[in-house]
């Protein structure tokens, strides 16, 4: 009887021991199944986050990004599909930058388009793809505005999921995340699975939200490195325009018997909207314009453009500098804006004769210096500006005004750029510092009046930044 006792007690020991060995092998193999689950997991996210990587080394467009993004997180997540919105540039408007093809609609679908895309699925498509969404606007517009990531399955039997169901796709399941970097808005991602796919897990959330950050990274360093190569290209350009410009505007003084004369011009940016020229008119004569043209940057630098390309058709059309000004409004008034203008002074020179033919077109009234007791006075004759009237009125009351120098008397164009100037409390430049810098080199000749004007100003100025353009013409009798 004891034997019987022993045998059994010992086959029941074995049972248990092959039991318990069976349960240690599945619960290894089931622990290597979960190893490999999660290794391939986490081979799906390497992949994702490389792809991102390889997106910013090379020339990547944004919409190869977004789909990136949106195939990325439906392969991690096994997701029927996803999409992606994006804020648009008002800030205002969810705009579908990528959604998948087998993506269950995200947002309410018309009943007339439900209805359709059972014979036609491209109207749904065109529908989905053209919808935009606002804040608030069903599940996509909640959690743009909430700022809070949702997890929703059919399981819990949430109203807000049978809104959602279309009679070609039913959503089972969705997340959606908003993008958010450095405080930044910048759209939403959402998967989804349909009622045949594995409803989304726990877990499959934590891993959703985790693509949502790398994701939001990626899309705010697309927008820098967008915004950097916009800022290179734009770059570029002006310097092609500034070099363009400096081949516009003269690069040495004339010589022209009886007279020293000496000019410059420095931007405030890279190009400018002043201007000054010397043009040879024949043997004897010799025109001098100098112009300011209204704003700043590369459209003003494009009127000075046309304005000098005008002015030297015309220049050796009349003895009358008035009636150069005059047709060179005529013909620019037609083509500039209504909210620029031109101002102007013209003047032209003769070899064998004291007197200056002076024309203003609303220009900053020039300076005479006079050596013989070293004054400084406004040549002031009427005119306006260029462009603001067809030639009714500026024709009228531009006229052309006689400038007498004498020996060592010196004439001064210069635009606003000069008397604006101001220093760190707001304080201008002046006519009377432009004055007193006129008198203390006027004696020396006409570039040292530039050089002393220049220099003053700098002095006057010191770090702050120069707010507008400045050119100057310095015109010294011999």
């Amino acid at each position: 009887m004891w034997s019987f006792l022993l045998i059994g007690l010992l086959a029941g020991t074995v049972i248990v021991l092959v039991g318990a060995n069976l349960r240690q092998r599945g619960s290894i193999e089931a622990l290597k199944r979960a190893r490999e689950e999660l290794q391939v997991e986490e081979d799906r996210v390497f992949d994702f986050l490389h792809g991102l990587g390889e997106a910013f080394s090379e020339d990547l467009r944004s919409s190869d990004l977004h789909r990136l993004i949106v195939e990325g997180a439906t392969r991690i997540t096994d997701a029927h599909g996803g999409a992606l919105y994006l804020v648009d540039r008002t800030g205002k408007l969810l705009v579908p930058s990528f959604i998948s093809r087998d993506c269950p609609p995200l947002v309410e679908v018309p009943r007339n388009i439900s209805q359709q895309s059972l014979n036609s699925p491209l109207a749904l498509e065109s529908y989905l793809r053209l919808h935009t969404v606002k804040p608030g606007e069903g599940l996509l517009g909640a959690v743009w505005e909430r700022k809070e990531p949702l997890f929703l399955s059919s399981k819990d039997a949430d109203p807000r999921l049978e809104r959602l169901k279309d009679l070609s796709l039913e959503m089972d399941s969705v997340m959606i995340a908003p993008l958010v970097y450095a405080n930044q808005d910048l759209g939403v991602l959402a998967v989804a699975n349909g009622p045949m796919s594995t409803p989304f897990s726990p877990s499959d959330f934590l891993v959703f939200q985790s693509i949502v950050e790398q994701s939001a990274f990626a899309l705010y360093n697309a927008v820098v490195y967008s915004e950097a190569s916009e800022k290179r290209r734009i770059d570029r350009e002006l310097d092609v325009a500034r070099d363009i410009q400096r081949i516009l505007l003269p690069n040495a003084a004339p010589a022209f018997e009886g007279f020293e004369i000496a000019g410059l011009n420095i931007p405030a940016s890279r190009v400018s909207g002043d201007y000054y020229d010397y043009i040879a008119l024949d043997n004897q004569r010799l025109g001098i314009a100098i112009a300011d043209v209204s704003g700043k940057g590369v459209a003003a630098s494009l009127i000075m453009a046309m304005c000098r390309s005008v002015l030297r058709s015309f220049a050796s059309s009349s003895e009358s500098a008035a009636a150069v000004l005059q047709a060179v409004n005529r013909q620019l008034y037609p083509d500039i804006r209504e909210d620029m203008f031109i101002s102007m002074a013209y003047l032209i020179a003769h070899k064998a004769d004291n007197e200056l033919v002076l024309a203003r077109a609303g220009h900053d009234a020039p300076l005479q210096y006079r050596a013989h007791d070293a004054s400084v006075v406004k040549i002031n004759p009427p005119g306006m500006a260029l462009g603001i009237d067809s030639g009714g009125v500026f024709n009228r009351v531009t006229g052309d005004c006689r400038v007498h120098l004498e020996t060592s008397d010196c004439l001064i164009l210069y635009t606003d750029g000069v008397t604006e100037a101001l220093d760190a409390n707001g304080l201008e430049f002046g006519m009377s510092r432009l004055t007193e810098a006129i008198q203390a080199s006027a004696a020396d000749g006409a570039p040292a009046i530039l050089s002393r004007v220049t220099g003053d100003l700098r002095t006057f100025v010191g770090n702050y930044p120069q707010n507008d353009d400045i050119t100057l013409i310095a015109i010294r009798k011999l």
